[in-house]
């Protein structure tokens, strides 16, 4: 019996520690806009551009203007790290973190309905952090390391009442997990590793109006989706193992992604959006059962996002791209495994078209300037940096 009741007591306190540091379970890059190896040497300013199978991401009116049958399949591969620097001096490096994140889109025209239809299957959110044992906040006890896994299916139906105009729905079927592992200062050697999963639905939108030849307009919106991770709580001492059940309810944001493309010949794409996310919905998590209760407070944030692109003759194209994003943690919950700040990201890219083959290819430099943290709850003072490299490939067939 002294077992169970020693394992369980540590689940509480697990418990205390995820509802008061909920983003651990999430980790860094939450959100993920990076779905297309073209889009992303742009930038991610696709939204009026919109024209492969991965419109039915970036705009799904935009899969209108593809003829026959489309099929895009891609990887994006991305390493990151953080650097935290102590206000004494002393720094010290998250580990280099690896994810690999496939990307599959389809798309089918009726041309005589002027209907298309689009499938995409592919990961809005996810990635990871850890922190090695010796860092200040895993001795106190939060936790050191976080993962998601979130896949989507997301088939769409695109119309086109007019040669200029398009609208767009699709349905969003989400599947998540998460894993949060933390070592509590009691008792002496404790590990807990908490795992939960769960899944919801939720809707797309988009429209695409081209007025002139030179100017296009896009419109985006994704509703927000709801996870409530029910899971367990596994905690070890020594030999002795005990599982609690666990629920945790986090609230994923919905997005507007507005964006203009100039085209001022056949041989250049200019593109701008602008992309918010709704981050007021995460306001307070609470572990069910409990009568804990912790503030979030994340805030809305912006992404701007510009690309060039420049067609050259035998199906070849180069394109570059600047994406800045507005940090979405507020001063006061800063967490370390969740090291937001104000980020600048740089990409370019190439590809080729054949008659019925095509391929891009991007390499992406992100980079956050230092963020000083002083006073914040589960966060000692210092300095957070943040860098990541990553590549985005993708195969396009046309049938």
């Amino acid at each position: 019996m002294k077992r169970p009741q020693i394992g369980c007591g540590i689940a509480l306190f697990s418990l205390f520690c995820a509802l008061a540091n909920p983003a651990a379970l999430f980790a860094l890059g939450i959100r993920m806009p990076d779905q297309d190896a073209f889009a992303t040497a742009r930038g991610n300013a696709f939204a009026a551009t919109a024209n492969d199978p991965s419109a039915v991401y970036y705009n799904p009116a935009g899969i209108t203007q593809l003829d026959g049958a489309n099929l895009s399949l891609g990887m994006y591969g991305i390493t990151l790290a953080s650097r935290y620097t102590s206000a004494a001096g002393p720094s010290l490096n998250s580990q280099q973190q690896w994810a690999a994140l496939p990307q599959g889109f389809s798309t089918f025209n009726f041309t005589n309905c002027h209907v298309a239809l689009g499938l995409g299957v592919y990961s809005p959110y996810g990635l990871s952090m850890e922190w090695p044992y010796g860092a200040p906040w895993v001795q106190a006890g939060l936790p050191r390391s976080g993962e998601i896994d979130y896949i989507r299916a997301n088939p769409v139906l695109a119309w086109q009442p007019f040669d200029t105009f398009s609208i767009a729905a699709g349905m969003m079927l989400d599947y998540s997990e998460a894993e949060l592992q933390l070592s509590p200062p009691f008792p002496p050697g404790a590990q807990v590793r908490l795992r939960g999963r769960d899944s919801d639905a939720g809707f797309n939108l988009g429209l695409l109006w081209h007025p002139w030849q030179q100017h296009s307009f896009g419109v985006t919106y994704r509703s927000a989706t709801d996870m409530n991770y029910q899971g367990h709580a596994m905690t070890t001492v020594g030999g002795a193992s005990a599982s609690q059940g666990t629920t945790l309810n986090y609230h994923f944001p919905q997005t507007v992604t507005v964006g203009y493309s100039y085209r001022p010949t056949t041989s250049w794409n200019f593109e701008a959006d602008a992309d918010w996310t709704d981050w007021t919905s995460l306001r307070t998590l609470a572990v069910s059962g409990t009568p804990l209760a912790y503030p979030f407070n994340w805030k809305p944030s912006m992404m701007y996002e510009f690309g060039a692109t420049r067609y050259f003759g035998g199906g070849w194209r180069a394109s570059a791209g600047y994406m800045y994003s507005e940090n979405s943690v507020p001063t006061g919950f800063f967490n370390a495994l969740v090291p937001d700040s104000d980020r600048h990201l740089f990409s370019v890219g190439v590809g080729k078209s054949y008659s019925h083959l095509s391929w891009d290819a991007a390499y992406q430099l992100g980079y956050g300037p230092s963020r000083s943290v002083s006073g914040d709850i589960y966060s000692p003072n210092g300095k957070y940096e943040f860098f990541s490299n990553a590549l985005s490939i993708n195969l396009g067939w046309h049938f």
